[in-house]
């Protein structure tokens, strides 16, 4: 699981300082203010992982197209250094002993074990080309010593760096330096081969589908494989914390289409008995006879890959979600974060969500105050831009949901425009009596 980000000089943000993390994350705020931004580092990170090269700002085919390092730093200052950081809990554990030894000669040892680390890295452009100025992987022994790798030593990183390395038997058998930039380089990778991303704007919806029988990792920022996840997922299944039997995904997909008064029922198949192609057949209501996914209402075509993907993306995922309600009756958005907190709850995934739904945030307050998710399970937060800035404040929401510090005008001054109206009836009533 991510556990935090922080990122300065990207973009708007000249410093987001750390953001703390949850299984369930949400960004809220105005238009423009960076809260994508936040999230476009985490999947920079992933693209560059995937393209195996230095800095990977994309192009038109990857996950974001951040164009080049002028255009990425913040104020488009090139002399500037951008700094990308982020931490994460494991489930890979690397144990060894630490030796230590101070700028006085004296020397020490300790256990070291990594489930934990932050990574940190300082770019600089050269001549319109990014460089980095350093790679900094930080962690914390057993006895809260902070250890970073750091230019490729390890180092403790006090007012004197005194120099560590990891202890080695005699003979010389046991883990050395390299085997730990290895474990940290392997985790790293992994972490990222579990985050998927779905953008605001998903596909539009077909008549039919084809299907040459792959198994695709994941539906694309778009959602353009959501059928092929489906098909893919019919010798898939899944576990809930509910039932003890397995659960097919499109089982999942119906229920909470129902549950959303969405679909009355869900359908996947041929279009002619041993065809390639597809379709998605929708009945509205009991009475309705079942259509294509072209002929529902578009909200529904651009809700299915969001639904699909909480049941398709591997257990203890990260996902990324952009406008996951877009197109959505606000009631519906209400009952997106129920999909949310069950998916967080029985998948181990970790959501994080950038959204304007004020009905999707008064839902979650509402079930944490009936102790359907906790509120330590949470980290909301909202963003805002001044004069160019991007500026982030979590969210002070307490075990009853309360929220503490709810910004002016978080989603509209309702109670400004509640008076203007009266106010205008007042005076229109006072004109027809005179």
């Amino acid at each position: 699981m991510i556990t935090h980000i922080r990122v300065k000089n990207f973009k708007s943000w000249e410093d987001s300082d750390k953001v703390e993390l949850a299984p369930l994350a949400g960004f809220f705020g105005t238009n423009s203010s960076g809260k994508s931004s936040l999230l476009q580092m985490l999947l920079l990170l992933k693209q560059t992982i995937d393209n195996n090269e230095v800095i990977f700002f994309g192009d038109e085919n990857s996950l974001v197209n951040l164009g080049n390092f002028r255009e990425v730093i913040h104020g488009h200052k090139e002399e500037e250094q951008l700094e990308l950081e982020f931490g994460c809990r494991t489930q890979d554990s690397y144990t060894a002993e630490i030796f230590e030894k101070d700028r006085y000669g004296y020397s020490s040892t300790f256990p070291l074990e990594v489930n934990s680390f932050t990574f940190v890295a300082a770019i600089q452009g050269q001549n319109g080309q990014p460089i980095f100025e350093h790679v900094c992987y930080a962690f914390e022994s057993d006895k809260e010593l902070k250890i970073q790798w750091k230019f490729g030593s390890l180092v403790h990183p006090g007012q004197y760096q005194s120099v560590v390395r990891l202890r080695r038997d005699y003979d010389g058998v046991g883990p050395s330096q390299e085997d730990l930039l290895k474990h940290l380089t392997s985790s790293f990778e992994k972490l990222f081969s579990h985050v998927y991303y779905l953008g605001p704007t998903r596909v539009d919806p077909r008549r039919a589908y084809g299907w040459s029988g792959s198994h695709p990792a994941h539906i694309r920022q778009w959602g353009n494989q959501t059928i092929d996840a489906l098909l893919s997922a019919r010798v898939r299944k899944l576990k809930t914390l509910h039932k003890e039997e397995e659960v097919p995904i499109e089982e999942r997909v119906s229920y909470w289409l129902q549950e959303m008064d969405l679909a009355h029922s869900f359908s996947l198949d041929w279009t002619s008995q041993g065809s390639k192609e597809y379709e998605v057949r929708i009945q509205k209501t009991p009475s309705s006879p079942p259509v294509t996914l072209v002929d529902m209402g578009y909200g529904l075509s651009q809700f299915l890959p969001v639904l699909v993907l909480c049941y398709y993306a591997p257990e203890g995922s990260t996902l990324i979600l952009e406008q996951p309600g877009i197109h959505l009756h606000p009631r519906v958005q209400s009952q997106l974060a129920d999909l949310l907190i069950e998916v967080v709850t029985e998948r181990k995934l970790q959501i994080l969500v950038e959204s304007h739904s004020e009905h999707l945030l008064n839902r979650l307050q509402r079930r944490i105050a009936e102790e359907k998710i906790s509120v330590d399970k949470t980290a909301l937060y909202f963003c805002r831009n001044d004069e160019g800035v991007s500026k982030i404040e979590r969210l002070k929401m307490d075990e009853f949901g309360n929220i503490a510090n709810w910004p002016e005008n978080f989603f509209g001054d309702e109670m400004g425009d509640l008076f203007a109206m009266t106010e205008a009836q007042r005076k229109r009533q006072k004109r027809s009596e005179g």
